[in-house]
């Protein structure tokens, strides 16, 4: 059984990734939930961070090489189309990398909704070629996901940026928003949601994070 480590659902974006992929492909696994703040990290990741794949004891870290490591011995982690496997991991390499001020002033909070400040150019940009990337992939192969018909790993890299478009609210073509909705449609995502709801911890350094970008118009977990 694989045992995958993660912090909390209503922040932890990283975590998302490899835990929807195993949960959309019907991957048994075993998920261990460590709040941010609660534990030490280091002792089941070798950097102390999250996501944390343990196969026999042997861990995995790092979410892309953990999909990766996925795709080894399970069908369906990547397209099967050469081409669209081909955009479907420079994509998510580019999501891995990249999208600097989204991550900075879009963190993943679940569970609110933000009217943001005035909206930084870098912010629009990179929100912009969010929007590039998805109208690329879900012309060239059809869609409803990014490489064609069926769900895989580059979807699970983007899933974040579905919830951060959930509670930011930037602006996306019809395309786009269609392929959020799609996301936040999928059963796993409907799971993580109504867990991230329903968790009981607040982290600080995240809280701060979301009143340093805007207005918190909603908050829609347990206990506000």
């Amino acid at each position: 059984m694989l045992t995958l480590y993660i912090a909390n659902k209503n922040y932890s974006s990283w975590s998302l990734r490899p835990w929807l992929l195993l949960t959309e492909l019907g991957i048994p696994f075993d998920e261990k939930l460590q709040p941010f703040g609660d534990s030490d990290f280091k002792h089941f990741s070798p950097t102390a961070k999250v996501p944390c794949l343990l196969d026999e004891g042997e861990p995995v870290w790092d979410s892309l090489a953990i999909i990766e490591y996925l795709a080894e011995s399970h069908a369906g982690v990547w397209p099967e189309n050469k081409q669209a496997r081909a955009y479907a991991r420079c994509a998510a390499a580019e999501m891995h990398s990249g999208f600097g001020t989204i991550r900075s002033i879009c963190t993943m909070n679940c569970g609110i909704r933000v009217k943001l400040h005035p909206v930084p150019d870098a912010l629009e940009r990179e929100w912009a070629r969010i929007d590039e990337l998805w109208q690329q992939g879900l012309t060239r192969f059809g869609g409803p996901f990014l490489g064609g018909k069926n769900f895989s790993a580059v979807d699970a890299f983007f899933a974040p940026l579905a919830f951060r478009a959930q509670t930011y609210g930037p602006k996306l073509s019809a395309a786009s928003e269609a392929y959020v909705a799609t996301l936040l449609d999928l059963p796993g995502m409907k799971s993580w949601y109504q867990a991230a709801l329903a968790e009981p911890w607040r982290d600080e350094a995240h809280e701060q994070e979301a009143h340093e970008a805007g207005e918190i118009v909603a908050d829609l977990r347990l206990g506000q």
